[in-house]
């Protein structure tokens, strides 16, 4: 069914929507896609021709509810109010205008699922992030964000024994290794500069641990951006690939047998002009042992896969335990050391990959720190060892999807948080994917794991 015309004029827009159809025409733009993630983690939408940009910016584009009841395998579950009967728009933010220099003529916003009065809708994840940043504001908090992806470069084969494609990586240099850099070379050129064309500003790169393996970071900003540029960020490493006759998979592990890719998340709480994590404080504690004591339920938004558990093993520097330390890269929350006498310092939440939705799994994380904010939630001690060198001393994390999805969905703070559709949608979501993984061998679910992230 066609979206009714609203007969909205370029002249009635507000500035940002002028410029975008003024930066349309100039840069010879044809198809505007308006992005969303979903509850499989995986980024869909729809995409607007220029011709009807002006109105659509207004409108959206209709979509149906039930887009947010499907699985990563394209399997529509039944989910009250997520079927055939009902619609919301795809609506654009005006201030997340991207060309895509990957895909010559086309460009991207991110984009809020509104029902069609133009109201808040429930399973939003988008929504659901501005919702916790509202949230958080009432305390007089701020927080500023950053993911730090990793992901395996290389080609995509057809297997010789006739089973599914396989991910062959583009090299076997080792961790930091300049034959790596070098091998790697004329992608990343291209991926920095379509990033910096975005406005995404590129941090560092190095080659990582495993065969084909990236890490290439962007700045932080303000929690919403962040989960933006995320985005973004997914489309273009992929984007440029596939440009390139290549495949880049950000999948928490493309390869059984090597690295996995993690995307930690990086985190700091401002108070006005203020690091609220610069110095040892209740505040800052407290965020801390929000987010321990909601770990194990933050795992199934913050690591959304049956991939994902492949990667949380103890001695892999993804963290499998509970605990916090000070640069302890195998503690769930690391507390980073500055860079520098103008560095800031940062929480890093390593149990984190590029599997889940951001919007989902940040908006959870600020809700978790919230709530060890107000109830002054105490963190334990800090962990300076390996905690696998202490057998039964700490607590481990879920070591499942199935285990953290039970995590979950008893833990009240943050279904409470999700709400009702939301919370509905994402455990039916998830947990038939745990199904429909289990029934298959290794090789099903490397597969499409790789294909869609």
């Amino acid at each position: 069914m066609r979206d009714r015309p609203s007969g909205t004029k370029p002249h009635q827009l507000d500035p940002h929507a002028r410029r975008i159809l003024e930066r349309a025409e100039l840069e010879g733009i044809e198809l505007i896609r308006f992005l969303y993630a979903d509850h499989g983690g995986v980024i869909r939408g729809k995409a607007a021709s220029r011709s009807r940009l002006a109105e659509r910016l207004s409108t959206g584009i209709g979509h149906t509810v039930a887009m947010m009841a499907m699985n990563m395998l394209d399997q529509l579950q039944e989910v009250e109010h997520l079927g055939p009967v009902g619609e919301v728009r795809i609506v654009p933010d005006p201030t997340t205008y991207v060309p895509l220099p990957h895909a010559p003529g086309a460009a991207a916003m991110l984009s809020d699922l509104v029902l069609p009065d133009g109201a808040a809708w429930g399973a939003c994840p988008r929504t659901f992030l501005k919702d916790a940043i509202a949230e958080l504001r009432t305390e007089g908090y701020a927080l500023v964000a950053a993911f730090e992806p990793e992901f395996t470069l290389g080609r995509r084969l057809p297997d010789p024994g006739g089973g599914f494609d396989r991910l062959v990586p583009v090299d076997d240099s080792l961790c930091y290794a300049v034959t790596g850099f070098d091998t790697a070379h004329d992608y990343t050129i291209k991926l920095i500069r379509a990033l910096e064309t975005q406005g995404l500003r590129v941090e560092h790169y190095h080659p990582e641990l495993g065969p084909g393996q990236q890490e290439l970071s962007v700045r932080h900003a303000p929690a919403l951006r962040a989960a933006d540029n995320h985005v973004i960020y997914r489309e273009t490493v992929r984007g440029v690939a596939m440009r390139m006759q290549m495949w880049a998979s950000l999948a928490p592990k493309p390869l059984a047998d090597q690295s996995g890719n993690g995307a930690h998340l990086h985190l700091s709480l401002w108070s006005d002009t203020h690091n609220v994590f610069a110095e040892e404080s209740e505040v800052r504690d407290g965020f801390i042992g929000g987010l321990i004591a909601h770990l194990p339920a933050l795992t199934a938004l913050t690591c959304g896969s049956v991939n994902s558990f492949r990667r949380l093993a103890p001695r892999t520097w993804s963290s499998a335990y509970a605990v916090y330390g000070p640069d302890n890269r195998e503690a769930a929350v690391r507390v980073c050391s500055p860079l520098g006498e103008t560095g800031e310092p940062n929480l890093e939440l390593k149990p984190s990959d590029s599997s889940a939705n951001p919007y989902l799994s940040l908006g959870a994380v600020i809700h978790a720190g919230l709530d060890g904010i107000r109830r002054k939630l105490d963190p334990g001690e800090a962990v300076d060892v390996d905690p696998d060198t202490r057998p039964g001393r700490y607590p481990r994390l879920p070591s499942s999807l199935g285990e953290a999805l039970d995590a979950l969905e008893a833990d009240e703070v943050l279904m409470e948080a999700l709400g009702p559709l939301r919370r509905s949608a994402y455990l039916a979501v998830k947990r038939s994917e745990a199904a429909a993984f289990a029934a298959k061998d290794v090789s099903y679910e490397l597969f499409h794991h790789l294909r869609v992230f």
